[in-house]
């Protein structure tokens, strides 16, 4: 008992520490930096609460995925480019459409598809959609993740004002803004090389690697003086923020975007192009 009493939590600690209750959230804040510089808090512990104060003033809105970069499935298409949909993007997840995106018919879930290999004949892409969850671009955050939690879903639909399909979001996405980026088999570790070849011999590169970086391991000749890393020499060539599967080719590269959102490039895969030699 003596030894659990020494062991009291970290919310005990800082419950000692503040002699009165915050009047406001900046004050709030305040008192858990000072909590971290008496070593009351880790910085792991301090980076989640202020995530989950900033998720109770944030929207869905704020996080979405853009309407643009959201993979979807044509009912339409021969199950054939559906597949190849799911195995080109490794998503779990997509939402299915009939005519346009504005008629959002379901979910499907990747796992499903295997029932086609089952039996081809009798397979009903429609039976295998789960129904859809469609919210408002003013969703808080926090209640979002609440319901997210109680009824099991991992999705959902951002409508705008007019019902025409804004967006999608996703539990992960919410979650993400509490305990930073969630990363899975497909992302790069921080640990890792800026460039790592796979058994193809394409190369998944992080955005922010040095131009130089990618002149030294290529052979090219990019400029930098615009620019410093690859990440910004694709959005100087394409003057915007390219989608998710956009592939474009500058000199000898050619490359694909394989992360982004809203704000940058994080991930690029690249396949150095043979070029043959003028006769």
């Amino acid at each position: 008992m003596n030894k659990l009493i020494k062991k009291s939590s970290w919310l005990e600690k800082i419950a000692h520490f503040i002699v009165r209750e915050p009047e406001d959230k900046e004050e709030l804040i305040e008192l858990l930096h000072a909590s971290f510089e008496k070593n009351l808090l880790d910085s792991d512990a301090l980076s989640m609460l202020e995530g989950v104060l900033q998720v109770s003033e944030m929207t869905a809105r704020d996080i979405m995925i853009p309407r643009s970069q959201c993979y979807m499935a044509d009912i339409k298409s021969p199950m054939t480019d559906i597949i190849g949909l799911a195995v080109e993007t490794n998503h779990s997840r997509f939402p299915v459409f009939e005519n346009n995106k504005d008629e959002i018919l379901g979910i499907l879930l990747a796992k499903d598809l295997l029932r086609y290999y089952k039996d081809p004949g009798s397979f009903d892409l429609r039976d295998m959609l789960r129904p859809a969850v469609f919210i408002p671009e003013s969703k808080p955050l926090n209640v979002l993740l609440k319901e997210f939690r109680s009824n099991r879903n991992h999705m959902a639909i951002v409508v705008d004002e007019y019902s025409g399909v804004a967006g999608l979001i996703t539990i992960e996405d919410v979650l993400e803004q509490i305990v930073g980026e969630i990363e899975d088999e497909y992302d790069f570790d921080e640990s890792e090389a800026n460039i790592l070849e796979d058994k193809f011999g394409r190369f998944r590169i992080k955005a922010v690697t040095e131009i130089s970086d990618i002149n030294n391991h290529f052979g090219t000749n990019f400029p930098d003086k615009d620019f410093d890393t690859i990440g910004g020499l694709v959005l100087a060539h394409l003057g915007k923020l390219p989608e998710i599967g956009e592939e474009i080719k500058i000199g000898e590269l050619s490359i694909t975007v394989t992360r982004s959102d809203s704000r940058r490039v994080h991930a690029l895969l690249v396949e150095k192009i043979k070029i043959d030699p003028k006769p």
